[in-house]
Parts: C-alpha cells; sequence; structure tokens
C-alpha cells in the first residue's frame, strides 16, 4: 500500500478549520479497515482518515462509528490507548525510529518515539502544546457507554512534533507510516489498521508493517 500526502496552500490558524479546508481542497478519505485480528477481536467498527501538508504542518483528519465510547484519559501522555482512540505512526528517515501519536476521542494526546514499543521517550508537554487538536467531542471525562456513537477528530501535527529529528520540511519526502483505530477498554475492544499487518496478536508497533507515504511536492 501507498499514501499519498497531498500538498496544500491553507494555513488554518485553528485545528476547527481543517474539515473544511479538506472538503475544499478534495482530500480523499481513507478507510481504516484492515481486521487483522477478526477471530479474537470480532468487532468492527468503521473508521477512516484524511491527511494532507501544509507548509511546516501535517493535517489529519479522523472519521468514526462505533457501538460503545470511552473517553478517561483527560491528561496528555495518559492512557488514551484504553479509549475510543486513532492513532498515527510515523517514520520519517530511514533510520529505524518512529514516532507514536495517538489520540482519544476527546482530543488527550500521547506522542512517543523511539525504535521498538519499549524505552519510548515521551515528547515534552511544550512538544505536545504545539499539536493543535479538534474534537466534535467537548473535552471531559467519558465513562463506559454503549449505543451508536459518530465523533470526528483534527490533529494539526507541525514538524517540531518529530523533535527527534531535524527535518526542515516534509515537502517532498518518502516515510513510512501506518493509521490504527483502537480501543483496549471498550465494551467490544478492537484494533483496526490502514496498511495489513502480520503479527499473530495485535501489536501497533511493528515498522516493518508500515507502509510506504510520500508527501507530494508543490
Amino acid at each position: 500500500m501507498e499514501l499519498i500526502i497531498k500538498n496544500i496552500a491553507a494555513h488554518p490558524s485553528d485545528a476547527s478549520e481543517v474539515p473544511s479546508i479538506l472538503d475544499k481542497e478534495g482530500v480523499e478519505w481513507n478507510a481504516i479497515d484492515c481486521h487483522n485480528w477478526a477471530v479474537d477481536y470480532p468487532y468492527k467498527p468503521q473508521a477512516k482518515f484524511r491527511i494532507a501538508y501544509s507548509e511546516n504542518n501535517m493535517m489529519i483528519q479522523y472519521d468514526v462509528d462505533e457501538n460503545s465510547i470511552r473517553a478517561m484519559a483527560l491528561t496528555d501522555n495518559g492512557h488514551v490507548w484504553e479509549d475510543s482512540c486513532c492513532e498515527l505512526f510515523i517514520a520519517p528517515k530511514n533510520d529505524g525510529m518512529y514516532y507514536n501519536i495517538e489520540c482519544n476521542c476527546i482530543g488527550t494526546l500521547l506522542i512517543g518515539v523511539g525504535t521498538g514499543r519499549e524505552n519510548r521517550q515521551l515528547a515534552s508537554q511544550d512538544i505536545l502544546d504545539q499539536v493543535k487538536r479538534w474534537s466534535s467531542l467537548e473535552h471531559k471525562e467519558i465513562p463506559l457507554q454503549k449505543g451508536m456513537f459518530h465523533w470526528q477528530l483534527v490533529l494539526v501535527i507541525p514538524i517540531s512534533t518529530f523533535f527527534m529529528h531535524h527535518l526542515g520540511s516534509l515537502s517532498g519526502m518518502s516515510m513510512n507510516c501506518n493509521i490504527y483505530k483502537c480501543g483496549d477498554k471498550l465494551c467490544e475492544p478492537h484494533f483496526l489498521s490502514w496498511s495489513p499487518m502480520t503479527s499473530t496478536v495485535p501489536d501497533f508497533h511493528r515498522i516493518n508493517d508500515f507502509a510506504k507515504c510520500i508527501v507530494r511536492p508543490k
């Protein structure tokens, strides 16, 4: 698989502007629908994303429909993966290091970097605060609930987020990434990916399962 990231001219001052910008620019949606561990985790929510790049910012929008919801992590770098959560894992260079950019449905963010699941270095709050966020849900605790829920999430991710690398611009770069939807403590736990995965158990920290993503130059 290959993800082409469109280079656009817009410069949103707030993350809430991103959906209309992506609509105007005709940025296409991609399904997060690889059901890698369907036998053990049969529930499959509907999830999709679209992504673009503008000057020094990557913009990603998620859209989710699922049959339960949870948001208990209110503080950045908390256990957001246990909530209704979407994740972007991205390796900007071919040096074995990748970033996990995880966000729950109310906009609580976790960012780490390293070469594997263990001993990851978490981003400082200064780095986290530079990522603009918008959610269709209010940023408040949501105890586990059953029902049909729809939510959207936007992140505007500046180059400074990749704090272990010195990147002048992403334009024209070829990187590797995967995008996920999960919810470890939802009524029906699930682990979906955009690009297929080869592990026998859920494990998003598999750089060998990342797919190529190319930021189209202007």
